[in-house]
């Protein structure tokens, strides 16, 4: 349905919009539900993208119900992760403050004064940056300019026209190429073409009303078709003053609106009573989903999980469900004008809390699932499957938090997702629903245990140990309370984790050392694995040669488990151990093979991690210029993380010896530029950058193998 509307007749817009663009750093395309005002948007950042050379993101924010993740949401929009313990905002003004930027915030109209609020500090942070916003009102912010959307121009009525002018109209053009799709023996001609002028003028020239109404003609005439209609659509009530401008514009926009309604009405009753049940209760859904969610969620109650199929075809050939290709699956959306309608018939029909809770229940079975399969080849694929499915975690997570009695619910939900929090760069905000379900569900649990740790360890790689500690003591008490060893023991493993961080080599080791017991004697490979990872990590900063004996099992049980993700910090671990013993080419070798697995997941805080171990490697093996470049590379990833290494105590040592070594071996000026061309590299080039070895430098004479000495 988008792709055939997108250019429709919206010439004067696109150039408008352009020129509004070239003067003004925020502008708002407003107008009423239906009438275009994203698929222009998204047209408008097309065509203006060479005048951006630092980037052009969407943040699109019809499925976001929480306005306290909205700077998460755009943050992620832009390529950031929520790893850092400062506020989101801070993180993405520092990120667009020296960029010449487009930010596309689609859908505003539920979240007006956050995204005012949002729009106008980027905007006093970012100087260079412009915001292109879509709402059906205006943000009001001080220098914003706003371009109405209107309705596609139709024929005047009780004008006769040839077929050959009324194609000139584009409220036309659109419902012509519309109906050749539903039904391609159609063509506009002497016969249909005043009914076909009459139909886009009663439907105020709305695309998806024409939209909606053309798919009539799989079944009907263009007459039939104006003849239904006709029964839905009533003049809008009131008239204008004359000499009223802004009065005529209320009333034709509650005209338009009232139109639009009454073609989804009339979309509704062409539907088949499955088809309306289906249209209905898929709206839970937040953003899109799969056939496997919908035939879990939607079935049942007069609805056979064998029909979903045909009865989703069947929303698929009305234009009320998008067919989408996500990789290999297909994925389904209603448009947010048509799913806030099937929410109404929902609570029409007394279900919306009972399909709420269908659907809570099928992602919470989701994560216990991906939980379940970490440790196994299938863990990129649940990466990956758990960042398309935000939209609809963040509204069952919201269900949980809203309905009462449901928030053990959500504390199960929000610590099963420890593994896409960590690696998907979203700690921020699996901390928010953590702490909102932890304070909703205080009674002892298994559950809550958990959580406490997940939240402690979300904190500590956020270098936040003052939230962390009190944590971990509630969740030790919590253990022994309950009696429960499993949580016991995560309690003790994520204290040592915190005394890495703080750089107490010998405290973290006796503590994980502890864990990892437990763990072997409960058999939790998942345990064992991050107990090995960050024995390797203390061991070798403390120069404990056990690093190797830890670091090779760790790297064994994840090739055994065939995960590659944990493999690369497997990998990376031991890097780390055998550059500070000097074998800096076989240590360069480990963490490259590293950085490839977490460049390939987009892994930021992963590839951080590597980019700084090479920049290690480098410095201490003759390539200072490779070095310095490969540092501000990773500084830059860091800022944009929120975090950088000198909140670990465990890397800060490190990375500022190197930063010395390197400044004395290129002097200050060559350091500085190298640097700076380091830091100007985009994500994607700085992971190439840092898996290229150039040749071996040694510009003072200095041995390049005393890594780490």
């Amino acid at each position: 349905m988008n792709h055939l509307s997108r250019l429709v007749g919206r010439a004067n817009e696109l150039s408008g919009a352009r020129r509004l663009l070239g003067r003004t750093r925020l502008l708002t395309l407003t107008g009423v539900a239906g009438v275009g005002k994203s698929r222009l948007a998204l047209s408008v950042a097309e065509l203006v993208r060479g005048d951006f050379p630092d980037g052009v993101w969407t943040a699109e924010l019809a499925p976001l119900e929480d306005p306290s993740l909205l700077p998460q949401t755009v943050a992620s929009a832009v390529g950031l992760r929520g790893q850092a313990a400062r506020p989101a905002v801070e993180v993405l003004g520092d990120h667009l403050s020296g960029k010449r930027a487009l930010l596309v915030l689609d859908n505003c109209e539920h979240l007006v004064e956050p995204c005012a609020l949002l729009a106008d500090r980027l905007l006093r942070r970012a100087p260079r940056l412009c915001v292109l916003a879509t709402s059906r009102e205006p943000l009001r912010v001080e220098g914003e300019a706003v371009l109405w959307v209107p309705s596609l121009p139709v024929p005047e009525p009780h004008r006769r026209y040839s077929p050959e002018a009324l194609a000139r109209y584009p409220a036309v053009q659109l419902f012509v190429a519309r109906a050749a799709r539903v039904s391609p023996a159609f063509t506009l001609d002497a016969h249909n073409g005043d009914a076909v002028a009459l139909l886009c003028g009663r439907l105020d020239g709305l695309p998806l009303a024409i939209e909606l109404a053309a798919v009539g003609l799989r079944t009907l005439s263009p007459e039939q078709v104006l003849d239904q209609l006709d029964q839905w659509l009533e003049p809008a009530a009131g008239e204008s003053a004359a000499g009223e401008p802004a009065a005529e514009e209320a009333a034709a926009a509650r005209s338009r609106h009232e139109t639009l309604g009454a073609a989804v009405d009339w979309s509704f009753d062409l539907c088949s009573p499955g088809e309306r049940t289906l249209w209905a209760r898929v709206s839970v859904f937040a953003g899109d989903f799969g056939l496997r969610a919908a035939e879990r969620v939607c079935s049942g109650d007069g609805v056979d999980r064998l029909d979903v199929l045909d009865l989703v075809t069947g929303l698929v050939d009305k234009s009320i469900l998008v067919r989408e290709e996500r990789g290999d699956e297909v994925r389904y959306r209603l448009l947010e004008t048509i799913r806030k309608y099937g929410r109404a018939r929902l609570a029409g029909y007394g279900q919306a809390a009972e399909l709420r809770r269908r659907h809570r229940d099928w992602y919470r079975d989701l994560v216990r699932e991906a939980e379940g399969e970490w440790l196994t080849p299938r863990q990129e694929e649940w990466l990956t499957r758990l960042r398309g499915e935000l939209a609809n975690l963040r509204a069952a997570l919201e269900f949980c938090c809203a309905e009462p009695g449901e928030a053990r619910a959500g504390l199960e939900t929000a610590a099963g997702l420890w593994p896409h929090w960590i690696c998907g760069g979203s700690l921020g905000e699996g901390r928010h629903w953590l702490g909102q379900a932890l304070w909703l569900a205080p009674e002892d649990s298994v559950a809550r245990g958990k959580a406490l740790w997940v939240d402690a360890w979300l904190a500590a790689l956020q270098g936040d140990t003052a939230s962390a500690l009190p944590r971990l003591d509630e969740c030790r008490e919590l253990a022994l309370r309950l009696g429960h060893e499993p949580t016991l023991i995560r309690a003790i493993q994520h204290r040592g984790a915190l005394a890495l961080y703080e750089g107490d080599f010998p405290r973290a080791i006796r503590l994980i050392e502890k864990a990892l017991q437990g763990h072997r004697a409960a058999r939790d490979r998942n345990g064992m694995m991050t107990a090995l990872y960050q024995l390797t990590m203390a061991c070798a900063l403390s120069g404990d040669d056990r690093a190797s004996v830890y670091g090779e099992e760790c790297l064994a049980l994840c090739e055994a488990a065939g995960a590659q993700w944990t493999r690369s910090y497997a990998l990376w671990a031991l890097g780390l151990h055998t550059w500070r013993r000097g074998d800096r080419r076989r240590a360069t070798a480990l963490v490259r093979g590293a950085l490839r697995t977490r460049w390939a997941v987009r892994d930021g805080w992963g590839m951080a991690l590597c980019i700084e171990a090479l920049a290690w490697t480098a410095a201490f093996g003759g390539q200072p210029g490779h070095g310095a470049r490969l540092l501000g590379s990773a500084d830059a990833m860091w800022s944009s993380l929120g975090a950088s290494p000198s909140g670990f105590r465990h890397l800060a040592a490190v990375h500022d010896e190197v930063a010395a070594r390197l400044r004395a071996d290129l002097g200050t000026g060559a350091y500085a530029a190298a640097y700076r061309a380091g830091a100007r590299l985009t994500t994607d080039e700085a992971a190439a950058t840092a898996l290229y070895d150039p040749p071996r430098l040694h510009p003072h004479g200095r041995r390049a193998a005393s890594a780490g000495a």
